[in-house]
């Protein structure tokens, strides 16, 4: 017989992971419950509760939720993200779609590019496709380029607007990448590079939830870039964000996901072109 107390506790549990997908989209099944306990220590030792109902209970019984939910959000989200990744991507954005984009525009017109990075975790994404946008500006000088980088968590989206990365975060990006992009610098023993100021003018960051639809968002984007997030939604969720992401992009704009989430993406509007890039073909 399962006693009064672990009922409770089982109760609340359940009550968290809901409210988890709620907020963030994030489907967490009972299989995930050490995961949580462990993501949660930090704030169980800073508050000094013993146990991880001690916690819940502070959270929903003590009227604690409000102030702690931007820090479950932190510690939940997994934010792994790394310069480059996925570099398939980065060569289609380079050789496929700068250039479609320049092609119709008389010489001396103005092209203007916008891109969004829709879940930019610590900016390694947005930041990679920068070094592309620029060098590409550089040899044609009608591009006119910016991005946008939002995330869930305000943690993960200072370090990105920061700019500031440890050398070995930086390894994939190319050396010439490298040499004209990053400035070297050093912080305690920790050998770091930033982002040039160039590149840091063009790109800006803000917080955003992918669960809060219609998004604050231009439409009309040449590209938007929502990688390796969908595989942690559900069906629903998948669909909603979607359709969502593709009324923000123009017709001949590209979304480009995960390449272990091209089965996911099943908008009538957007065709595949290749693993996990796909062409909107609907009305503007």
């Amino acid at each position: 017989m399962v006693d009064a107390a672990t009922s409770t506790s089982h109760a609340r549990l359940d009550r968290f992971r809901d409210l988890v997908h709620e907020v963030s989209g994030i489907r967490l099944r009972e299989s995930k419950n050490v995961m949580i306990e462990s993501r949660l220590r930090k704030r169980m030792v800073a508050l000094g509760l013993p146990t991880l109902d001690a916690y819940l209970g502070h959270l929903f019984d003590d009227g604690a939720m409000r102030e702690e939910l931007p820090r479950i959000i932190d510690l939940i989200t997994t934010n792994k993200t790394d310069f480059f990744r996925e570099p398939a991507h980065y060569r289609f954005l380079e050789e496929r779609i700068i250039p479609e984009c320049l092609a119709p525009a008389p010489a001396g017109r103005t092209v203007r590019f916008r891109l969004w990075s829709a879940a930019a975790s610590t900016g390694a994404e947005a930041w990679s496709a920068a070094m592309l946008l620029a060098r590409a500006a550089q040899a044609d000088r009608r591009l006119d380029w910016a991005i946008l980088g939002t995330d869930i968590s305000h943690r993960v989206l200072q370090i990105a607007q920061n700019a500031v990365f440890p050398l070995s975060d930086l390894e994939p990006v190319p050396p010439a990448l490298r040499d004209a992009y990053l400035m070297q610098g050093r912080k305690g023993p920790v050998r770091q590079s930033r982002i040039v100021p160039e590149l840091r003018a063009r790109v800006r960051f803000a917080p955003m939830n992918l669960m809060e639809i219609p998004y604050p968002i231009e439409t009309g984007l040449d590209v938007v870039m929502l990688r390796n997030v969908l595989i942690y939604f559900d069906p629903p969720t998948q669909h909603r964000v979607l359709a969502a992401l593709a009324r923000h992009l123009r017709r001949g704009g590209y979304l480009i996901v995960g390449h272990s989430e091209s089965m996911i993406v099943q908008v009538p509007s957007l065709v595949q072109m290749a693993p996990g890039v796909f062409r909107n073909e609907g009305a503007t």
